[in-house]
């Protein structure tokens, strides 16, 4: 999976890393809809799960600006922009469109079998999310997280797939701020920040920020991607002894747990230290050496990695269909089973299904639908300025 990084190949150790977050946020949403455990340091590690779609954002920009960053001068022209925004798209929108019409079938499913069962569907429900035909049509045109809801709506998670388009049309811009001497790295990764602090202190519960300004939180952390690309192609061919990288992982794992286990519940602005060594895993991981990346490179972590985008948009369909599950199928939560109350029991059962069913269902989407679909639209359409190594969902 390693390629020639001097031509932009793939960073073996980035494209394994995006195997973890797509389950940590899994956690996070069976956690949010069905409450915590009580076990303090699984909620603490599930709480933060909304975090790592920073890791996403910035991966995202540290990726396009290693890939793209050479090519400044097309994607300034309007036939490099078009096939830039092509490129992108054909990445992004297959599966996101396979999910949307997936997602109307189970709509019009189980409102007929409530309907027939005479009793109230999961998405008729007060909390549920919007399920109109306006936020079916701006999901369409992948506008749904522009600030034009007021909830997130239909598959929720497509709210990423909505702003990664919005930093699409925007990076040629904010590619152009980048190029030149490394400072110019520095200074977005500053800018970065401080956009994560404004929002931080204008935010009642801390980055979970999705339909309203996710815009704007993604642009934050995506420039912060941009300017560890930056930095990182000023520093890489740089003699750096393998135990060097090594020490650094490690101390950012450290800070990672300290912050999910010493900075109180998540929702504050304590996210940004969560936030900032997460981020900073992404520049130490870049040079592919170290016992973490070397850990990335095996090929579990790289298969998953390949599955990451289609984990995350998926998993919606086993979320709404758990709570049709307890909502007409589970019996009382106090039922005993085996001397054991029945919702004790699932406590444990449901997250560890939960996990190990979206990754099956993300590999099936990955194989037949998101890979063949790119695929497809590629030998139709050309893939120009869509270098190979460019890893899902950025």
């Amino acid at each position: 999976m390693t390629g020639n990084k001097d031509k932009g190949g793939t960073i073996g150790a980035l494209a394994g890393a995006r195997a973890l977050p797509p389950l940590m946020i899994v956690l996070y949403h069976f956690s949010e809809g069905h409450h915590y455990t009580g076990v303090l340091w699984f909620d603490r590690i599930a709480a933060r799960g909304y975090l790592w779609v920073e890791f996403f954002f910035a991966l995202s920009g540290f990726i396009l600006t290693y890939a793209y960053g050479h090519r400044l001068k097309d994607l300034l022209q309007w036939r490099g922009y078009r096939d830039f925004l092509r490129a992108r798209l054909i990445r992004l929108y297959p599966l996101h469109l396979f999910m949307l019409l997936f997602i109307l079938g189970m709509v019009i499913t189980l409102r007929a079998l409530a309907a027939a069962g005479g009793y109230v569907s999961i998405y008729d429900l007060p909390w549920h999310q919007d399920v109109s035909p306006k936020g079916f049509v701006l999901s369409l045109f992948l506008v749904q997280a522009w600030g034009t809801m007021d909830r997130l709506t239909w598959n929720g998670l497509s709210w990423f797939v909505s702003v990664e388009f919005a930093l699409c049309l925007l990076f040629p811009a904010l590619l152009y701020l980048s190029n030149g001497r490394p400072w110019r790295g520095a200074a977005l990764i500053a800018a970065g920040v401080a956009g994560l602090l404004a929002l931080l202190a204008n935010s009642t519960h801390g980055l979970d920020i999705t339909f309203d300004y996710g815009v704007l939180r993604g642009l934050s952390v995506f420039v912060i991607g941009m300017g560890m690309a930056v930095l990182f192609r000023a520093v890489k061919d740089q003699r750096i002894p393998e135990w060097t990288h090594s020490l650094i992982q490690a101390l950012l794992i450290l800070l990672l747990v300290y912050a999910v286990t010493r900075t109180g519940w998540a929702h504050t602005g304590n996210d940004i230290y969560t936030v900032l060594p997460l981020l900073a895993l992404i520049f130490a991981l870049a040079f592919d050496k170290g016992f973490l990346a070397r850990a990335l490179n095996m090929r579990v972590p790289q298969v998953m990695g390949e599955w990451s985008y289609a984990i995350y948009l998926g998993q919606t369909t086993w979320l709404m269909t758990l709570r049709f599950l307890k909502q007409r199928v589970w019996p009382p939560a106090d039922t005993m089973v085996l001397g054991i109350p029945f919702g004790d029991w699932m406590w444990w059962m449901e997250p560890l299904g939960l996990v190990i069913v979206c990754t099956i269902w993300g590999a099936l989407l990955a194989r037949w639908v998101e890979f063949p679909a790119a695929a497809w639209l590629r030998q139709r359409l050309g893939r120009r300025l869509d270098p190979p190594s460019i890893p899902t969902p950025s």
